[in-house]
């Protein structure tokens, strides 16, 4: 089970996530996110990520094409575009900067579930209110569980995410609110508590 942390705002955040056993971290870029970075500051933890953990840059108000420069230059390893404000044609742009994105999207807003469909290598499901910690039903699933590359997230949390795995089946996990002390302080006894709940489930339980 692919596990990322997102919203990592320290150094000593990205530690306990690679200590967990996290296999992406995630860094927010955003004027409306508590979890979110400057530039400079971004750069700064990117360079902290070991080899061998993907760092993801998550971007939700920043041009597509913008975004995809700064990924390069801050040099991490996939851009995540989050929300419906990035249409294919904003994924086409940024794929000419920089080749590794992801789409982050919910389905309440009936997009395309097909990983790829905007030329993407990793789709990944989230609540409508990204980052809000809101639970959403997974029952909305049924007839549009994407195959392959995708992650599943929104109001996953230690005690919630084994269930989850077993209900939907993705090929990851995505997890911020989930695992904080309050809106933007990663927790790290529950960072670890979550990467290994999440690592023991099983993904055909339900």
């Amino acid at each position: 089970m692919f596990v990322k942390v997102c919203g990592l705002k320290t150094a000593a955040d990205i530690d306990a996530a690679v200590a967990a056993g996290a296999d992406a971290v995630g860094l927010v870029i955003s004027g409306t996110s508590v979890r979110g970075l400057d530039r400079d500051r971004a750069a700064r933890l990117a360079a902290h990520v070991p080899a061998g953990v993907l760092s993801v840059l998550v971007v939700n108000d920043t041009p597509a094409a913008e975004a995809a420069r700064i990924a390069g230059e801050i040099g991490v390893g996939a851009l995540q575009l989050h929300g419906t404000a990035y249409r294919e044609e904003d994924f086409a742009a940024a794929a000419g900067v920089f080749p590794r994105l992801w789409r982050a999207t919910s389905l309440n807003d009936r997009p395309d579930t097909r990983v790829g469909a905007y030329g993407e290598e990793v789709l990944l499901l989230d609540s409508p209110r990204a980052g809000s910690g809101e639970p959403w039903d997974l029952s909305l699933l049924e007839g549009a569980r994407p195959e392959g590359t995708w992650l599943l997230a929104g109001g996953l949390a230690p005690h919630n995410v084994g269930e989850a795995i077993g209900r939907a089946r993705p090929w990851g996990v995505d997890v911020s609110s989930g695992v904080e002390s309050a809106p933007g302080v990663k927790d790290h006894a529950l960072i670890r508590t979550f990467v290994t709940a999440a690592k023991q489930a099983a993904p055909h339980a339900a």
